[in-house]
């Protein structure tokens, strides 16, 4: 337990790492690269590159402080994480390495002004922090591992199908190598692929929404295809996957994981909402409300155009075929032959006026997800109609991000 004035120091650098946080945390990737490599067959790549990682860590580091005489205020952020931490493999073991050259880039960031006291009364903060994500992460580790058809790290997987189901977005059906059973999963969850990749000197992790829903003999990933430009390495694995990786072939994965989930236990409706590939945990929320058939649901998705559309045939079965399952369709730049044969909804952008002439009312469970700016757009709508805070739920590709300016998501 931490003293309070231990506390009381934590508490009164808030407002440095309000100012200071992502030259920190971007100094601390820095120095944590440098002094063990090896952790680059963990982290991604990417997401250092264009500075997501360092902004999702500093929002952490930031709200630990603010909270740390009372860490249970932030625990569904600690799950959060600690969930993408046992789908990349972070052990114990990884958080003292952490610690060192977290405390070391306070030092270098602030210079005198982190005084002795400051880098003490930090190291005792971050040794209870750790310590909560360790005893969060390990129940996670045991119920990964000890549920039926669960497993320890990395499992090799076969690619029993590949299916292209759009101009840049291709689905790979995964059946595990030794034949033996598979966990359950919820609705939402994504798995996590282990890339070896021809020319790179570190292995590639990357989180995949599973885009079928649970209950089958395999797993399905739909993945898109990012062109790695120049020096950065954001399309890496999705090029690999769509060029190298064959039927037949084998990856390794880890077990579902992921708190973006559908809540089974409700029964008012429910409306998805997707941008692009977006679609991918949305579809295996879908299909899990077709086949159980207790609650309404709309599901609109937003394309470029049909080119660039996925799922597309199989979302209007559904909607065809299930009295309680509704779907549009918006095209940012609809074809000439999409004109022709009218297979969209609307033109343009999705807007509250076009949700509010669709939806019979905001007294639903509302679930998105897609680019960042998109998902702004849609937050903003909800907010704006007045739907309830319990009532939205969004997911992030990578770290976590912020959807409004006053608000800190870690």
């Amino acid at each position: 337990m931490l003293s309070p004035k231990t506390i009381e120091m934590i508490k009164s650098t808030v407002p440095v790492l309000e100012v200071h946080g992502k030259a920190i945390t971007t100094r601390f990737y820095q120095l944590m690269f440098s002094n063990n490599p090896e952790l680059l067959n963990i982290f991604n790549h990417a997401n250092q590159k264009q500075g997501r990682q360092q902004t999702a860590l500093a929002n952490a580091v930031y709200a630990a402080a603010a909270n740390i005489d009372n860490l249970g205020a932030i625990l569904s952020t600690v799950k959060q994480i600690g969930q993408k931490h046992r789908s990349l493999g972070i052990k114990p073991e990884h958080y003292p390495i952490v610690g060192r050259n977290l405390l070391a880039a306070i030092k270098d960031v602030l210079g005198n002004a982190a005084t002795d006291e400051i880098i003490q009364a930090w190291a005792e903060a971050y040794g209870v922090i750790a310590d909560a994500f360790i005893q969060v992460e390990a129940e996670m580790y045991r119920e990964a591992e000890q549920q039926k058809g669960g497993w320890e790290g990395f499992r090799r997987f076969t690619v029993v199908k590949k299916v292209k189901e759009s101009e840049v977005i291709t689905s790979f059906y995964l059946k595990p190598e030794d034949g033996g059973s598979i966990s359950l999963f919820q609705p939402g969850q994504y798995i996590s692929v282990k890339a070896e990749v021809d020319g790179e000197t570190y292995t590639h992790i990357r989180q995949y929404s599973l885009s079928e829903a649970p209950g089958k003999d395999y797993y399905r990933i739909s993945v898109k295809r990012e062109d790695a430009v120049g020096q950065n390495p954001q399309g890496i694995v999705s090029a690999y996957l769509h060029n190298q990786v064959q039927e037949g072939d084998v990856i390794p994965i880890s077990a579902p994981a992921g708190d973006f989930v559908l809540d089974m236990n409700k029964q008012i409706p429910v409306v998805l909402i997707s941008g692009g590939v977006g679609l991918t945990p949305m579809v295996s929320m879908l299909n899990t409300l077709a086949a159980r058939g207790d609650r309404p649901v709309t599901y609109i998705h937003a394309a470029i155009n049909s080119k660039y559309h996925a799922m597309r045939e199989h979302v209007q079965q559904l909607a065809v075929g299930h009295e309680h399952v509704t779907s549009y369709v918006c095209y940012e730049k609809p074809s000439e032959e999409d004109r022709i044969t009218w297979k969209f909804d609307k033109e343009g952008y999705i807007d509250l006026a076009w949700l509010k002439s669709i939806l019979p009312s905001n007294q639903a469970d509302f679930y998105f997800c897609g680019p960042i700016p998109f998902m702004k757009v849609i937050y903003s709508a909800l907010k704006e109609w007045g739907v309830q805070a319990d009532q939205i739920h969004f997911e992030f590709f990578g770290p976590a991000d912020v959807l409004e300016d006053s608000e800190m998501v870690s």
